[in-house]
């Protein structure tokens, strides 16, 4: 089969694509290696670097920091995917503005790096006499930018939807806000939940840049552990450590959204029927004879 942008290859395309994927993946291995080597030869693997992980005080102290990494992100998406709902629902109102104030609201926070956003509510309320945390000024940043992010993911996934589901709620006598949030958002969220959970993902990554405003959550732990002259500053170990417990948190993200995914799946009422016509006919005839033998 072939598209109009698109050509199947032939023999020699596919042997052709066959010899670039395995030189590919050669260099990528090659790259690995090298890296592994480097970190051997200057001694990042030798047993004092990994020391400090025996100590009962270390794994306690890993542990806080990993439950407040999952603290910030827990508060931020849950947060964020109440911003989204509520200003994609603004950015669908029939009031012109309503839906101007959201769409700036929406494209300003998107537009400003999460960084800065941090640095102004953590360094910069307090010009302005108001005191914040450093768990107050991830979280609202996290809030603010992933939240503006979703509400353009929620936006769009109204939008695909048919227009049948709101004329049908209308026809009802539903109210715009009791259609929005009753019969649209509810679908929406199901058709868009691989993005919803692919921006979750990248809020959880987010949370380490809270270390810039001294929250003391994984990566920061990790930089603390690996500034320790105790421990032969263990700079690399300490940051494999928390790349993998991140790399398992967002692996625990992703199944969880194919969990979902295959339960809302399971739940759809799916009704088969056979392709071929004469199939069907046949069917409704074996039906209509064992009815009327019944009869």
């Amino acid at each position: 089969m072939s598209s109009v942008l698109f050509d199947a290859p032939g023999p020699k395309s596919r042997m052709r694509h066959r010899i670039y994927a395995v030189a590919g993946i050669a260099v990528v291995l090659a790259l690995v290696a090298f890296v592994i080597y480097r970190f051997a030869d200057t001694g990042q693997f030798s047993a004092r670097k990994w020391d400090w992980l025996q100590y009962s005080q270390v794994q306690s102290d890993l542990g806080n920091a990993v439950l407040s990494t999952i603290e910030a992100f827990a508060l931020g998406a849950v947060l964020a995917v109440l911003f989204g709902s509520i200003f994609a629902a603004g950015r669908l109102s029939d009031r012109a503005w309503l839906r101007g104030i959201c769409t700036f609201v929406v494209e300003f926070f998107r537009a400003i790096p999460l960084l800065i956003l941090m640095f102004l509510f953590y360094y910069g309320m307090p010009t302005f006499g108001v005191q914040t945390s450093p768990f107050f000024a991830v979280v609202l940043g996290l809030t603010l930018y992933n939240g503006s992010v979703l509400a353009e993911v929620f936006r769009a996934g109204v939008m695909s939807l048919p227009k049948g589901q709101s004329e049908a709620a209308y026809a009802l006598g539903m109210r715009k806000t009791q259609v929005m949030f009753t019969v649209l958002l509810p679908q929406a969220i199901r058709a868009m939940l691989p993005s919803i959970i692919s921006q979750l993902v990248v809020l959880l990554k987010d949370t380490a840049l809270g270390f810039l405003v001294l929250y003391p959550e994984l990566l920061y732990y990790a930089r603390y552990i690996g500034s320790q002259g105790a421990f032969g500053r263990p700079i690399v170990p300490s940051t494999l450590v928390a790349a993998a417990i991140y790399i398992v948190l967002c692996l625990l993200l992703t199944g969880l959204a194919k969990y979902l995914e295959k339960r809302n799946r399971r739940n759809k009422k799916v009704i088969d029927t056979p392709e071929n016509p004469a199939e069907q006919i046949t069917i409704g005839t074996a039906a209509g004879g064992g009815a009327a033998g019944g009869a």
